[in-house]
């Protein structure tokens, strides 16, 4: 059997910008991105912890080191600049190789959204 399992997560990062002319989807900084092991145009879950908003959106690649987390599109309707948000990313696997899988989880600076060192 294949479960979903929590691959890696962001974990309150800061709301940077809005753009809902942009087609949809998430844009964050590459150093995030690489940090939570996240690729450009996958699959994450986004949640809001300000307002409770949940959405689905894909990932597009930041500039490397802006803190940039912008909301794009409809995305963009369901969070303020500031807010913090999680992002999260599943993988599917086997229960074996569940039961010893660690995911990943960043914390970075919720001001900033910079890796902190």
């Amino acid at each position: 059997m294949m479960i979903h399992i929590l691959k890696s997560k962001l974990h309150r990062v800061r709301v940077t910008e809005a753009n809902p002319d942009y087609v949809g989807s998430i844009t964050i900084d590459e150093n995030l991105m690489d940090a939570a092991h996240l690729l450009e145009n996958e699959k994450v879950q986004v949640l809001n912890q300000n307002n409770g908003e949940r959405l689905e959106t894909y990932v597009i690649k930041g500039k490397r080191g802006s803190g940039i987390i912008c909301l794009n599109g409809p995305a963009a309707r369901k969070a303020l600049v500031n807010d913090q948000l999680i992002v999260i990313s599943y993988a599917i696997m086997t229960e074996e190789e569940a039961v010893t899988y660690k995911p990943i989880l960043v914390y970075p600076d919720s001001k900033t959204n910079k890796l902190k060192s």
